[in-house]
């Protein structure tokens, strides 16, 4: 399955289960805790909507994101988080990007590695 068609899926399913209150589970709030912390010290850079932004201001962004989504329970786990708050903009629609080095991928395929690593046997906690 490719990024995109995965990426269209979980927006069907956000917007399917939006209609149910949704509240992170401890352990999806300890996994989106170590993504945002993972993403400032990374040393990348992030673009949004064309503007490209250090590592400390995608922390933030994101995290002023997941905050409004928290208000609205609308993320229930870590995917949700990810799909919601770290995948595109809410203005533009346009992907957001992270470029740490020569390698440029989506904000998605970043975090989405991101998470495998967290929850890979043995990932430091």
């Amino acid at each position: 399955m490719t990024t995109q068609k995965f990426l269209s899926l979980m927006a069907v399913a956000t917007v399917a289960l939006s209609a149910f209150a949704a509240v992170p589970t401890p352990s999806a709030k300890a996994e989106i805790d170590q993504l945002l912390t993972r993403l400032q010290s990374s040393g990348c850079q992030f673009e949004r909507n064309g503007s490209w932004h250090n590592a400390n201001e995608a922390r933030a962004h994101i995290e002023s994101k997941y905050q409004y989504l928290l208000k609205k329970e609308l993320v229930g786990s870590t995917e949700d988080f990810i799909v919601g708050a770290a995948t595109q903009s809410s203005m533009s629609g346009k992907p957001y990007q992270v470029k740490c080095g020569n390698v440029q991928l989506t904000s998605a395929q970043w975090m989405t590695e991101q998470l495998k690593q967290v929850r890979a046997p043995g990932a430091k906690k």
